[in-house]
């Protein structure tokens, strides 16, 4: 259904020229809309001028296109062209299109948004930067605080997601956005020229005209911009109810009897991974193990604290329990569902070839780490031959999966997960778990908020090489400061502050100050 958009043309001056500003990431077409916008303007008597800036990866390659156009008099001479500025400048822009929404905070905080004069349109969908993928923890930045920021900057704004809306049609997000500027209404220019621009172009025009017709009709109901919430909240809880695996449903089966109800999401969740992770046997020795705690948890009064020890419990074993080592790597690059999910998001056609280049940088430790133990362990024991082969392997590697050759390596190493239980890696994990675990038994009988915080702890694990031993060494500072606020009435609280200052930042710096404060603290006491 077409909806027909009130005219909310902007107010022209003859000597002064309509700035848009267009700010987006690599791969959304970008330059592909602001030649749209540009042949639109031409095409209806108007002068017009584009440049661009690139960005760098930090917004994956993020570019500023500025476009300046101009209504020419109808009693112009035939080669009069106004001069145009090459770089928007703050407080002077009509029209901000944004690509992604922190794409639009950044043209507020540029100043280019200002409530006396911008229309400010963009896409709710989330793409993350470096900096918010980088930090250990939650580093998402709130997109509630953009709405809110975009609300008092914008003269207008016009918000939803068009990066679904393109999914949707099968075209890019560009001709969306471009639909998204004709269905708000800013330009005095009529549907049929937008499409018009669309069809001169000769590229997709079936695609991009469906996309445009999403945006077109999405703007132009008005409908007021509402910031999404949280990811989380979507998701399906998992169950223990019987999936139609015999031996995966007799699990299910003895966990949903052996646990209380409280803890029956987090565990079936915990057994899909552990037994993604090995095997069935696997998951057997996961309920095995929790068992144990919820007896602790039980013989510490944790009923009467809806048994959040076995709870924390349940999440952060399965997390020391499925580990990430080389056998677990080439498998998640090679299975099928994750070739598809790359074809998704590229927006492969399906007569085209996707080739996808993976950058792997192994250590020795990985090396000896999937050997069997006794191996792993002689050579990890003899500095000088461990450091002679680690300047053989310790060096970065782009592997192409899709090719016979490196797929076929990868999937052959996947299939030695088998001999996984065997191997030196294995050892150190199985050894560092049981430790952890004994920890938070011992904790229980003397604290039970401690014991969660401690169970909690093991979230600072996670990945491997140098991620890994990053966090392994966050753990055991975390661990050793527990050791030293042990029987304080604030020893939790204390706990739980020290693993969020080691979520904050990947160098540990946070962690650092926060220790600091705990020594000071201590000694002043």
């Amino acid at each position: 259904m077409n909806v027909a958009a009130p005219l909310r043309s902007l107010k022209l001056d003859p000597a002064t020229p309509l700035s848009i500003a267009v700010l987006a990431m690599g791969g959304q077409g970008g330059g592909v809309l602001v030649d749209w916008i540009v042949a639109l303007a031409e095409a209806e008597g108007w002068a017009a001028q584009s440049t661009s800036v690139p960005g760098v990866a930090q917004r994956t390659g993020a570019t500023i296109y500025v476009i300046e156009m101009l209504p020419l008099p109808p009693d112009a001479p035939e080669r009069l062209r106004p001069v145009f500025s090459l770089m928007a400048v703050p407080g002077e822009v009509d029209i901000v299109l944004g690509a992604e929404l922190m794409e639009a905070g950044r043209a507020i905080l540029r100043g280019l948004v200002t409530p006396d004069r911008t229309t400010l349109i963009a896409s709710a969908h989330r793409a993350y930067a470096v900096v918010e993928k980088q930090v250990p923890g939650d580093g998402i930045a709130d997109a509630g605080k953009v709405y809110e920021a975009a609300t008092a900057a914008a003269k207008r704004f016009v918000a939803f997601d068009m990066a679904a809306l393109a999914e949707q049609s099968g075209s890019a997000i560009s001709a969306v956005m471009f639909g998204a500027l004709a269905g708000a209404g800013v330009l005095p220019f009529g549907r049929e020229a937008y499409e018009a621009a669309i069809r001169a172009s000769g590229v997709g025009v079936a695609g991009s005209l469906r996309a445009f017709a999403l945006g077109y009709e999405q703007a132009a109901v008005g409908t007021p911009p509402i910031a999404p919430k949280s990811a989380q909240a979507s998701k399906d809880v998992p169950t223990l109810a019987p999936q139609g695996h015999a031996e995966l449903d007799a699990l299910r089966a003895r966990g949903s009897a052996m646990f209380p109800g409280a803890a029956h999401a987090m565990i079936a969740a915990g057994l899909d991974r552990v037994v993604d992770f090995q095997d069935v046997a696997y998951g057997a020795e996961y309920l095995d193990l929790l068992a144990d705690v919820l007896a602790h948890d039980r013989a510490a009064g944790g009923e009467a604290q809806g048994f959040d020890l076995t709870v924390t419990g349940a999440k952060y074993l399965a997390v020391a329990m499925a580990y990430d080592d080389v056998y677990r790597v080439a498998d998640l690059k090679t299975r099928g569902s994750r070739f598809a999910r790359v074809r998704h998001e590229v927006a492969a056609a399906p007569d085209q070839l996707v080739y996808t280049t993976e950058f792997m940088h192994p250590r020795m430790d990985e090396v000896t780490g999937s050997l069997p133990a006794w191996l792993g362990r002689s050579i990890e024991t003899r500095p000088r031959l461990f450091q002679a082969l680690d300047r053989v392997v310790n060096r970065g590697r782009r592997v192409r999966t899709g090719t016979i050759g490196w797929f076929l390596m990868l999937y052959l190493m996947a299939g030695f997960r088998r001999f996984r239980r065997g191997t030196l890696r294995h050892a150190h994990e199985v050894a560092h778990r049981d430790a952890w675990l004994a920890r938070i038994k011992a904790a229980a009988a003397k604290d039970y908020r401690v014991a969660v915080e401690l169970a909690a702890t093991r979230r600072l694990v996670k990945g491997y090489s140098d991620t890994h031993a990053r966090g392994r060494s966050k753990f055991e500072q975390v661990m050793q400061a527990a050791d030293r606020l042990e029987g304080r009435p604030d020893a939790a609280d204390w706990v739980r502050r020290l693993r969020e200052a080691a979520l904050k930042d990947e160098e540990g710096a946070a962690l650092a100050g926060a220790l600091k404060t705990i020594d000071t603290f201590l000694e002043n006491d």
